[in-house]
């Protein structure tokens, strides 16, 4: 199953100069946050993926405006052709009442609230996320500095892949692809395409 992933910068080559056969063979399209909602929208129209997304911290305008024919999987289990997806977007929070925003606390509890989704899932496959994980592929700034529970979350459930967004490619400290246990961690800045075992 082939996934493309979003997220925080639109690509100039599936968008501005778009061509069908480039996401013709696309099973699955995952947005993770920080990107105009008639951008997901125009891949919900022009693919015969099915479009999920978590929310970023500038993604505010998706109250009033969300991305058509997509689905919103925040404090969610998703499950697409047998493949568990749960969604937690946002980030840490550093402008205190900011929307999609929230302390290390904050994003604990949402955890919990999650309890018989999980068990009733037996799990997650995939844990998708705009912010990162603590000290993986995060950086030393509050903005920026990933979730530790987001870490206890893998280390409890052992999902294949966790994919976030939120730490850009001109940031200085890029990793596309890392490993935390037996879970591949992708970073979605702007777009990547990877299979999901069948």
């Amino acid at each position: 199953m082939k996934i493309l992933v979003l997220a925080d910068h639109e690509s100039k080559s599936l968008y501005e100069f778009f061509e069908p056969e480039k996401i013709k063979d696309i099973d699955l399209i995952i947005s993770c946050g920080d990107l105009r909602s008639n951008y997901l929208t125009f891949f919900a129209t022009f693919s015969r993926a099915p479009v999920l997304y978590v929310r970023g911290n500038h993604d505010c305008s998706y109250e009033n405006n969300p991305p058509e024919g997509c689905t919103c999987i925040e404090d969610d289990i998703y499950t697409f052709r047998g493949v568990r997806i749960l969604g937690l977007g946002g980030s840490m929070e550093y402008i205190p009442g900011s929307g999609n925003q929230y302390t290390e606390r904050k994003m604990e509890k949402r955890i919990k609230k999650l309890w018989w989704k999980l068990k009733k899932n037996k799990g997650f496959d995939i844990l998708v996320s705009h912010a990162p994980a603590y000290q993986l592929n995060d950086l030393p700034d509050l903005p920026h500095r990933g979730f530790d529970c987001f870490r206890s979350l893998m280390e409890k459930y052992t999902p294949k892949y966790f994919i976030h967004g939120h730490v850009h490619a001109n940031y200085g400290e890029f990793k596309r692809e890392d490993s935390f246990g037996d879970t591949t961690v992708i970073n979605a800045y702007e777009h990547y395409i990877f299979e999901y075992p069948d």
